[in-house]
């Protein structure tokens, strides 16, 4: 059952091939809102591509991406974006020349008060002492707060977390999943990959495991992580 009972993102049948690869095969997923759904596989395993499709970056091969029942087929990235699905990328590259507030204001452009919904993303993500600051100024923690600020300026509904404890020390950890947790008591729906485990444990209520392109196991992130198929795929234990 969803907190509101709306089914907000519905996968259905998602297949993507590059070329003879085939990095997704009949992927379907449905996300309630206010979900906090946690993404896990081997490296290869489609999980980037499956975010990718979702936020309209890629085309599958086959299969559709609903939201709020509403077919995507045909709806770019910036329409998908107004319909409130923001995605973070595993490397975040800012504008380096341009302030943190600008950076940000860019992800802001197609809301209403833009400047607001910027400064109000600074203030969620805890960067609020940098607005003015270039971004290549900034360390990699607050290059990873930057960048979920810029997905966060959208006010979306739907957020795709795509690696974003990744590369950060264990101290640094906890401002992250802070700021997930954070938005998810806010109301958005999480969606994030991450081979962090713990950090995504310490969020997620639901875990997915993907493996060659397949969703492998959906459960709670106790049972799938007790899992056989788990140890075997991805945690490399026999």
């Amino acid at each position: 059952m969803t907190m509101d009972g709306t089914m907000l993102l519905t996968v259905r049948g998602l297949s993507m091939k590059f070329g003879a690869a085939r990095a997704l095969d009949g992927v379907s997923l449905e996300v309630p809102a206010g979900s906090r759904l946690g993404i896990v596989g081997p490296n290869g395993a489609g999980k980037s591509t499956l975010l990718s499709i979702i936020a309209g970056q890629l085309t599958p091969t086959a299969g559709s991406v609903a939201i709020d029942g509403h077919d995507m087929g045909g709806v770019d990235e910036a329409g998908r974006a107004r319909r409130g699905v923001a995605r973070t990328f595993q490397i975040p590259r800012p504008f380096a020349a341009m302030t943190v507030l600008d950076n940000v204001l860019v992800g802001a452009r197609h809301v209403g008060s833009p400047t607001r919904a910027a400064v109000e993303a600074l203030e969620m993500v805890g960067l609020t002492h940098r607005a003015n600051d270039l971004a290549g100024s900034l360390g990699f923690l607050d290059r990873r707060r930057l960048e979920m600020a810029r997905a966060v300026a959208i006010r979306p509904r739907i957020l795709l977390l795509d690696e974003v404890a990744g590369g950060l020390t264990d101290s640094e950890i906890p401002a992250v999943t802070t700021m997930v947790a954070g938005l998810a008591e806010a109301g958005v729906t999480i969606v994030w990959i991450e081979h962090v485990l713990r950090a995504l444990l310490s969020v997620s209520t639901r875990l997915v495991l993907l493996v060659e392109g397949r969703v492998a196991i959906d459960g709670e992130p106790s049972e799938v992580m007790a899992s056989d198929m788990i140890r075997r795929s991805y945690l490399g234990v026999a």
